[in-house]
């Protein structure tokens, strides 16, 4: 009941996945080759979209540290009420009444010197371009790796489900053949049973292959960013075949050639000297900084203005002393102030502009270690920089020696595995014949079978582990799955 439970649920799967399949034509479906899968996901994979966003940052931090050398431009404008008890700029009395001003102003300012702050900076976000230019580069090989070894992946199930299915195909002729025999009283009537019980095993096989083979293909799809991809399918355009040549080679010349030509190193270098220059900038804060500035400002009101005097009527003189002795009263003139409209506010801005230019000197005295914490934090972010770049040499002279291992182990495992199948080949012939003429049990017939099914699948393994083996030397060695192109 289990098994039965669990072949409904396979049956299901496959029957999704091929229902948009069978709603089109009959015409064969696109199989993409290896070199199609890979520059497909070059240019779609989300990952390497993300890795070409960070390239375009680093291209915006430039224009930021090229702009620090510009000068700064501001202009500011305001209009204000002021309503209540206000002092009267004519009388120069407080008294309550709603009055409006207007101001404009300007400001510049420019650093003369800042400790070669900005022209470090700008060679650090120079520093930052390589660097997510490498770091997309790494990301291409890593995607185009993953995508090959998922390529591979398939054409492996791909291939042990034709031996499955093969094998299935000559069981069920066997068993035909066996009932023959049992009629005839050649062979006895339990050796039936065991065939039905083989040809039984044999599509349960089947069916997890199929499992594994649609799976494997998801994980591509998934990999290449396809939204339809139930008709998603790829030929076999590899050749299990050192073509150029690179178990020829030595570990270390292959090590030595991936020195020069490693992203990865490239990129801890680059970050190596990016740390340099932090450190650098982080001393520039040691040093005095000098500016520029210049400001420039006016003003209007619309409150009314003198424009005159007159006597006034209504009290025309007051007593402002006495002379000593006579006691005569010394009187003034009391004059009243003539208000007219203010002047144009055009006229005002003219006649009120105010200007102010200099230079501004900071010297850094005390500014509660920030500048020294600064510097200290440069210099630890600067050492872990190095231990990662000789951490990044130890890795891949590992890696390159491990990879050309893995491949010569690849190889003898496939030339093995070949010369064990032919082995297995010719002694299933031989246990065939002497199980059609009766001197063979079947339980001793499905073991040879086994043992040459076995043997197929291994083939097949060993043959897909030595093509993925030799694209990783290759990849250590320069030779991509395919060039990749950087923008």
């Amino acid at each position: 009941m289990k098994i039965n439970k669990y072949n409904s649920l396979v049956f299901a799967i496959l029957f999704g996945f091929g229902l948009s399949a069978q709603a089109q034509s009959q015409t064969q479906s696109k199989q993409w080759t290896l070199e199609e899968c890979v520059r497909y996901a070059l240019d779609n994979n989300i990952t390497i979209k993300l890795s070409e966003l960070d390239v375009k940052n680093a291209a915006i931090d430039k224009k930021g540290a090229l702009g620090n050398f510009l000068p700064s431009v501001n202009a500011n404008a305001s209009h204000s009420w002021n309503v209540g008890l206000n002092q009267n700029i004519t009388t120069g009395l407080l008294e309550n009444q709603t009055t409006q001003y207007s101001s404009v102003g300007a400001s510049v300012g420019v650093d003369i010197y800042k400790g070669l702050q900005n022209q470090n900076t700008l060679r650090r976000t120079k520093l930052s371009i390589v660097a997510s230019q490498y770091q997309l580069l790494k990301m291409q090989e890593d995607i185009s790796l993953n995508v090959a070894n998922a390529f591979l992946e398939i054409l492996f199930n791909k291939e042990n489900l034709k031996v499955k299915k093969e094998q299935l195909s000559i069981d069920q002729k066997r068993l035909a053949r066996s009932e023959e025999m049992v009629n005839a009283g050649t062979i006895p009537r339990g050796d039936l049973y065991d065939l039905k019980a083989t040809a039984a095993t044999d599509q349960q096989a089947i069916i997890v292959a199929e499992n594994t083979l649609l799976i494997s293909k998801l994980s591509l799809a998934q990999l290449l960013q396809l939204k339809e991809f139930a008709d998603f399918d790829v030929i076999d355009d590899t050749n299990a075949k050192d073509e150029n040549n690179i178990l020829a080679q030595t570990p270390f010349d292959i090590y030595n050639k991936a020195k020069e030509i490693r992203t990865e190193l490239k990129l801890a270098q680059t970050n190596l000297e990016i740390a340099e220059k932090n450190v650098v900038i982080a001393r520039g804060a040691y040093q005095p900084t000098l500016s520029a500035f210049y400001n420039f400002n006016t003003r209007a009101s619309y409150s009314d203005i003198v424009t005159g005097t007159t006597l006034n009527t209504v009290n025309p003189a007051s007593q402002i002393g006495y002379v000593q002795g006579t006691n005569q009263p010394v009187l003034r003139d009391n004059y009243s102030s003539v208000l007219g409209s203010a002047a144009p506010i055009f006229d005002q801005f003219n006649d009120n502009k105010g200007q102010s230019f200099g230079f501004q000197l900071s010297v850094p005295i005390f500014n509660g270690f920030s500048v020294r914490n600064n510097v200290e934090r440069s210099k630890v972010t600067l050492e872990k920089s190095k231990i990662d770049l000789e951490q990044k040499s130890l890795d891949l002279q590992r890696n390159v020696y491990t990879a050309f291992t893995d491949a010569k182990g690849a190889l003898n495992a496939y030339e093995s595995s070949t010369v064990t199948l032919e082995a297995r080949q010719q002694a299933y012939n031989y246990a065939k014949e002497k199980y059609d003429v009766g001197l063979m049990n079947s339980f001793d017939f499905t073991q040879a079978q086994t043992l040459l099914t076995n043997a197929q699948s291994d083939v097949i393994r060993t043959k897909y582990d030595y093509i993925f083996k030799i694209k990783i030397l290759e990849f250590y060695f320069g030779i991509p799955i395919i060039p990749i192109i950087t923008k």
